[in-house]
Parts: structure tokens; C-alpha cells; sequence
């Protein structure tokens, strides 16, 4: 008697989508890093606002200490948040909306700065 091959999984088994988890993790993952370019790109715009002369430098480091001081917050917000969920519950799709237009956000906030920096 002939032997026959095992069954393998159908190619859209094994590529099935990413759970929201996945997704979520992935999404947070991708802000955090925005937000750590962000508060790089900015202290080195304020840097060079310095050198230009155009603000004091007492000026700037009040202005990345709130910048940092903002994060501080966001941060705990989120850890706040992130304590409140469960840890099996995915993330809805009004989180998701809420990460995009955060993101958005800060993305923006960067091009205005680029703007200004261009001009100036």
C-alpha cells in the first residue's frame, strides 16, 4: 500500500492576518518612536534656534523642558490607560483612531516646526 503525504495547511492558513493585539502592539510600537524622533527633532531645532541667535538660550531649555515635561504626561496618561484594560482585550477601533490622529498630530506639529525653520 502506497503511503500518502501528511496534510499540509492551504497557503491561507498560514497567512492568516494579524491579531488586534499584533496590530495594537504594532501601532503603540510605531507612536513611541514617532514621539522619540519627534522630541529628538525638536531639540535640535531648538538647538540651532540657539546658535542662529533668533531665541535665548534660557528660552529654549524652558521650552524642551515643557516639551519633555508633555511627554512625562502622555506617558503616564497612557500607563494609566494601559492599567485600566485588560490584558486580553484587543484594542478597539476607536483606540486605534485615537493612536492615528495622535500620530497625525505630531506629525504635523514636526512639519510646522520644519516650516518655521526653512523660513527662518
Amino acid at each position: 500500500m502506497a503511503r500518502t503525504k501528511p496534510e499540509t495547511q492551504s497557503e491561507t492558513e498560514r497567512e492568516t492576518p494579524p491579531s488586534w493585539y499584533e496590530l495594537s502592539r504594532k501601532i503603540l510600537l510605531a507612536s513611541i518612536g514617532a514621539a522619540a524622533l519627534a522630541k529628538d527633532e525638536i531639540v535640535q531645532f531648538i538647538d540651532r534656534l540657539v546658535e542662529k541667535g533668533e531665541i535665548v538660550e534660557r528660552d529654549a531649555r524652558r521650552l524642551i523642558q515643557e516639551v519633555l515635561e508633555e511627554r512625562e504626561r502622555l506617558e503616564q496618561e497612557r500607563k494609566a490607560q494601559q492599567a485600566q484594560a485588560s490584558t486580553t482585550s484587543p484594542a478597539t477601533k476607536a483606540d486605534i483612531e485615537a493612536l492615528s490622529a495622535r500620530i497625525a498630530e505630531l506629525q504635523k506639529r514636526i512639519e510646522e516646526l520644519r516650516k518655521q525653520q526653512q523660513q527662518g
